[in-house]
């Protein structure tokens, strides 16, 4: 993970600064360099002659792009300043696009990074759409994390839980995770049984002896649904043992911008107890 990249949202809310600082904290705990994309929003009004004598839209549109891109120059203020405070390498870009385009704008840039970190600071504020582009349409990794309740990692990485189906899905997850994973103090792989027939009891054994090959010691532990929803077991289980990330494959299928995410993922992206590494 030598090459992360950190989406600014500046509208309708700014990425606050806990944030900014988490993200720079963990590029430095990885190892890596911290790139910032600030993204500034193209709000084209509309053509319409009474919006704009009743309301002058073209003058309300203009206002709130100033004020979008106001919050980008002052995010990557604070971005120069913790990189500069933390050590780590990197530095910001301010881009712009459309509105309703942000999350494939992203994604875009995001096909060039090992990592993308999208903070989600609340239900309503838009980064989950963000969040879903970057996973269906970057083919790298998207790490969420939400300060004050799923924090991210910082000042080394302490419990990393791998989910594992034996999936192609939760391979390519894996696969993603695998710099990281040395960096860890403890390594869980987790698989919940009796909740699908593909994954079966003795599932990670495999797991654990393709992580020993490249240096990772991890334990494999196999949890019964109990007729639990597996976004839910996996909610348990993190919080149990104090994850501070946990490895998962997003399942699901995008249909032009509307995305259609299976069970264990909308789960975790509704309510993240911890930092979410998730991979397509």
């Amino acid at each position: 993970m030598k090459d992360l990249l950190l989406h600014i949202d500046s509208y309708p809310d700014a990425t606050p600064p806990e944030a900014i600082d988490q993200a720079v904290r963990f590029a430095a705990a990885a190892g890596g360099a911290l790139t910032a994309l600030a993204v500034q929003v193209d709000l084209q009004a509309p053509s319409n002659y009474l919006a704009s004598r009743l309301i002058n839209l073209a003058g309300v549109c203009a206002e709130q792009e100033a004020k979008s891109l106001a919050s980008c120059r002052e995010a990557m203020r604070i971005v120069d300043e913790k990189l500069a405070h933390y050590q780590v390498r990197g530095g910001s870009v301010l881009t712009k696009t459309d509105l309703h385009m942000v999350g494939e704008h992203v994604a875009l840039h995001a096909r060039t990074r090992d990592l993308c970190l999208v903070p989600m600071m609340d239900r309503q504020d838009g980064q989950r759409s963000v969040a879903e582009a970057v996973v269906f349409g970057s083919g790298r990794p998207v790490l969420l994390f939400r300060p004050g309740v799923a924090d991210l990692p910082s000042g080394g990485l302490g419990t990393i839980v791998v989910a594992w189906d034996g999936s192609r899905t939760a391979a390519r997850a894996l696969a993603a995770a695998l710099p990281l994973l040395p960096k860890a103090k403890q390594v869980r792989v987790l698989t919940v049984v009796n909740e699908k027939a593909e994954a079966r009891p003795g599932l990670g054994d495999e797991v654990i002896r393709h992580l020993e090959v490249h240096g990772v010691h991890a334990v494999a532990d196999e949890v019964d649904a109990a007729r639990r929803k597996v976004g839910q077991v996996f909610s348990d289980y993190v919080t149990e043992h104090h994850s501070d990330l946990l490895v998962m494959g997003a399942y699901g299928r995008s249909r032009v911008r509307e995305f259609i995410l299976g069970g264990a993922t909308e789960y975790m992206l509704e309510d993240p107890r911890t930092a979410i590494l998730l991979s397509h």
